[in-house]
Parts: structure tokens; sequence; C-alpha cells
């Protein structure tokens, strides 16, 4: 799919992941809303972008505004909403049982809620504005990019929560790209390992290092235009579909 016209969806494109694929998308002549919490940085993003960028505030897990973020990115692009990429997410860490007792059990459901539910949410919703697309020259009507992390397979100690949602969006990544083949809408998750993001703005140089030291090449934090980069061949190249991406520098994360 040719990225130049089209109309985006960067869920979590206010920062980070979704802020890097947000810039470059414009950058390549989509239109693209930005759906994100309420506050100054996806106004800002937006007013620096210019009339390519609108930002819908909104959160990921209720429906309502997520409905709207969508119709609003259809509008902003002329009636069609041809790709989603959805970056929204949380981490927390915390163990199953520690020092103060069992985990906090609204903990692990925000974690799911936020990460897993919100993330099927506007799958659905997106998709089904989507499948009513005029398919270009190859049959397709859109692309749905999400986002897992290596933590679905290789989780540390006291990322329950986390790996959980993470896993559970690898798993229904398959299923849903089975369902949407028919309509021409391919489904692509990408598991990143550890990025340079908002995430990790509160950790000193020292644990940044210790989080690659065991990284294969390149030994460092992953750049967030790395993991738009991926997006962008995601959404150009149509034989990507159905499967998850590891982007992590060859890393696999040890048990702490």
């Amino acid at each position: 799919m040719d990225i130049k016209g089209i109309g985006a969806l960067v869920t979590g494109g206010a920062s980070g992941l979704g802020e890097a694929t947000v810039r470059l998308l414009v950058a390549n002549g989509a239109k693209v809303a930005i759906l994100d919490r309420p506050g100054p940085r996806g106004e800002a993003l937006a007013a620096e972008l210019g009339s390519s960028v609108v930002f819908a505030a909104s959160d990921v897990t209720e429906e309502d505004q997520v409905r709207q973020a969508v119709q609003t990115a259809c509008d902003h692009a002329g009636g069609e909403l041809r790709a989603v990429v959805n970056c929204a997410g949380i981490g927390m860490a915390m163990r199953t049982v520690g020092r103060d007792g069992p985990h906090n059990l609204g903990v692990f459901n925000r974690v799911i809620q936020v990460n897993l539910v919100g993330t099927f949410n506007v799958i659905r919703i997106a998709a089904d504005r989507m499948q009513h697309n005029p398919p270009n020259e190859e049959g397709e009507r859109g692309v749905i990019v999400n986002t897992a992390s290596v933590a679905a397979f290789d989780g540390q100690i006291g990322q329950a929560a986390y790996s959980a949602s993470k896993g559970g969006v690898v798993s229904m990544t398959l299923p849903i790209a089975r369902e949407f083949g028919r309509f021409g809408m391919r489904v692509v998750t990408i598991a990143p390992g550890v990025f340079e993001t908002p995430m990790l703005g509160g950790l000193n140089e020292e644990a940044r290092e210790n989080l690659v030291k065991d990284a294969v090449f390149p030994g460092r934090l992953g750049r967030p235009a790395e993991y738009a980069l991926l997006v962008r061949q995601i959404v150009e190249n149509p034989m990507l579909n159905g499967e998850t991406i590891r982007l992590d520098g060859g890393l696999r994360m040890p048990p702490r």
C-alpha cells in the first residue's frame, strides 16, 4: 500500500514509538489522526506538523471515544481510513507475591485493559470502517499494525501483567488476520525490545545499559524512528500479514 495520500490513525501517537510513527507517515504523505489521552503533547505535535495531522483526544479503553476518534480520522482523510498503528500502552512492574503481599489486582486489570483490551477495541472499531473502503490494485482495503513486546516471549520477574497483556496481543494477531483476509485487510504485530521512550525516562544510564547488555547487535536502546521504519515496511509490503516481528537487536531478556 502506498502511504502517500492515505488516512492513518496512530494510538499513543503523542510520544515515543507513536510519535515517531506519526512523523514518518506525515513525511511520506499520509493524513494522520493522533489518538492519545488529552494533554498538551498531542496538541503541540499536531500544531507542529500542520494540516496533515489532527489530534483526537481519546482513551483506547472507551468505546464511544474510540468511535469518535475513528470518525475524526476518516473525516480528516476525506472519508477513508487505510492504516491503524496501535502504540498506546502502559508498563507496570510488580511481583506476583511481594513484600506487601499478593499483586494488586486492580493494577493487573488496568494493564490488561489498556494494552490488550484497548488494542482490540481500536482494531474492531477501525476495521468496521476499513472493510468498506474500495480496494486498491492489490485488492487491499487496509492494514493494522499492533505493538506487543519481547516481554510476550521473555517476560522478566515482575512483568506478569505486562507480559500477559502483550502475549494477548501476539496471540490475537493471526486469528484476526485470518478473519480479515477476505476483506483485503492485513494485521501485523511488532514486538519491540528495549526502546528509548518515555516509559524508560526515569532510568539512569547504568540501568539503561544493563537492559541491553545481552543484545547481540547493536548494543543500545532502540530508537523510535527504527520502529517507525518497520511500520512503513509493513504498510507498504502486502506480503507481511498474520505475523509478529521481533525488533530487538537479537536481545533475549534474562529472568531479572
